[in-house]
């Protein structure tokens, strides 16, 4: 199949117009119905070539697409996911980053001299004893 070509299982014939959200080829036994026994095989099954990976994509992107962005009413579900998302992805890659933020105020004492284990401990629990009280005090 080459780029921008309908899948080779795809019949306009049998299919009728072409959904880009459906699977074409064979169908096999959905995920949420595969026994736990069974699952080796179910993935054995799988076609795992990067064209295959790119086109179970490209479906899941066109599904959401129909589901959430592309009706008649759309809520604000779309927004939220790519905002959740985004988030996540942004944490996700500056994670190295924050948690060095967080050792380095953790052994660097608010004068600038350096804090021995012992001293980096009792911050660490001075600031989670802190969280919990503020989470504590904070209104519903």
């Amino acid at each position: 199949m080459g780029f921008g070509d309908y899948p080779k299982e795809y019949n306009p014939a049998v299919h009728g117009p072409y959904d880009p959200a459906r699977y074409y080829g064979k169908p096999d036994t959905p995920f949420g119905q595969v026994k736990l026994s069974e699952i080796g095989s179910w993935f054995a099954r799988r076609n795992k070539s990067p064209s295959a990976v790119m086109g179970a994509c490209s479906r899941a992107w066109w599904r959401w697409q129909h589901k959430y962005v592309q009706p008649k009413k759309v809520g604000m579900a779309p927004f939220f996911q790519l905002l959740v998302g985004s988030m996540t992805f942004f944490y996700v890659i500056n994670y190295g980053r924050m948690s060095m933020y967080f050792i380095h105020n953790l052994l660097i004492s608010p004068t600038g001299t350096t804090n021995t284990t012992k001293d980096a401990q009792l911050y660490f629990m001075q600031y989670l004893y802190m969280e919990i009280v503020t989470s504590l005090h904070e209104p519903l």
